[in-house]
């Protein structure tokens, strides 16, 4: 698990998965109309708060994940599995579900 960040955690992925948790917009009222929160989209960004090792090729090399642990990237909206660990929510998803890395 590499530290770059502050955020740091138990849970440690396998192979080619990332370990993220989804980041809030700004709360927005425009007009004086407020959404119900489920009502509200998931959000797209995320930061990641750990990363496996990589996943193994046919030859036993190991590939290593791109994203690195502080990094913004940006997630699908219906990508990777949500878990409750320690009363925050993550997602766990493989490296080739996250779309890009803001910089």
């Amino acid at each position: 698990m590499a530290k770059k960040g502050k955020a740091t955690t138990k849970v440690r992925p396998l192979y080619d998965r990332v370990l993220a948790r989804r980041l809030e917009p700004a709360e927005e009222v425009k007009g004086g109309i407020i959404i119900p929160d489920t009502a509200k989209e998931k959000p797209l960004e995320a930061e990641v708060v750990a990363v496996g090792a990589g996943r193994r090729l046919e030859d036993g090399t190991r590939l290593p994940v791109e994203v690195e642990t502080g990094d913004r990237v940006l997630v699908g909206k219906y990508s990777g599995t949500e878990i409750k660990y320690d009363d925050m929510e993550y997602i766990i998803l493989k490296e080739d579900e996250i779309l890009g890395i803001i910089n």
